[in-house]
């Protein structure tokens, strides 16, 4: 029986038989670093709590998508860095992309990675977002992980990316308009303005060296976010 049959015939106790098993599959979060500051092995990101609120939202299939996203990460730990990139890329880029305005109702919204999955649905911005915090939480460096904004010059439109970047090699793009993984210098559609983590701002222009210009983010919209993935997780 397919999957998307079984979330048609899932029962109400079956969604409670479901988010009661989570707690024993909601160990990733180890090592996960929100704002800098790593998170303790005993917080969860997807608390029993969490999953019940996601399916009340999103309906019984937000409970399977985020089951799949745990179960991606505990498949990471034998695998290479490259590797992991690879497997989050494809893993979600399989969700739909919808703009904030018909997805949120809102002009611009960032999604955490539990919204972005349990909804189904996201911008660029939220792609990028989801990729950042599924790595850090498989336990790839978070200085390597960097959300850059860039000009996508075939859309002509502003456009986020995650960068993955390890000293002495060109940094890699993480797109969700692509599956493939490239070198930044071989995206010549994409323009790059600034890019950003927990620990700083850079700019990055095409015509000067990366500057950092920030030791924070520097923007509200990541505060934001970052706050209301604490309450997630119920820190």
């Amino acid at each position: 029986m397919n999957r998307f049959l079984l979330q048609r015939l899932m029962s109400r106790s079956a969604v409670a038989a479901l988010v009661a098993r989570a707690a024993l599959l909601c160990t990733f979060a180890c090592g996960l670093l929100v704002a800098g500051r790593a998170l303790p092995s005993s917080s969860p990101l997807l608390s029993p709590a969490l999953l019940e609120q996601m399916s009340a939202r999103y309906g019984k299939g937000a409970v399977w998508r985020l089951l799949e996203w745990n179960k991606l990460l505990g498949n990471q730990q034998s695998a290479s860095e490259r590797l992991r990139l690879r497997h989050v890329n494809q893993f979600l880029n399989r969700v739909p992309f919808v703009e904030d305005a018909e997805h949120w109702g809102l002009a611009d919204y960032w999604a955490t990675p539990a919204e972005f999955l349990a909804s189904n649905g996201g911008d660029c911005e939220d792609f990028a977002i989801a990729k950042l915090f599924t790595l850090q939480a498989a336990e790839v460096p978070a200085d390597r992980l960097r959300l850059m904004y860039v000009n996508a010059r075939l859309l002509n439109q502003p456009h986020m990316v995650l960068l993955y970047i390890e000293e002495g090699q060109a940094p890699l793009v993480l797109d969700n308009l692509t599956n493939a993984i490239q070198p930044a210098g071989e995206r010549a559609d994409l323009e790059p303005v600034y890019s950003f983590n927990s620990s700083g701002l850079w700019l990055n222009r095409p015509d000067s060296p990366e500057r950092k210009v920030r030791d924070h983010s520097g923007s509200l919209m990541w505060e934001d976010l970052v706050e209301r993935m604490r309450r997630e997780i119920g820190e």
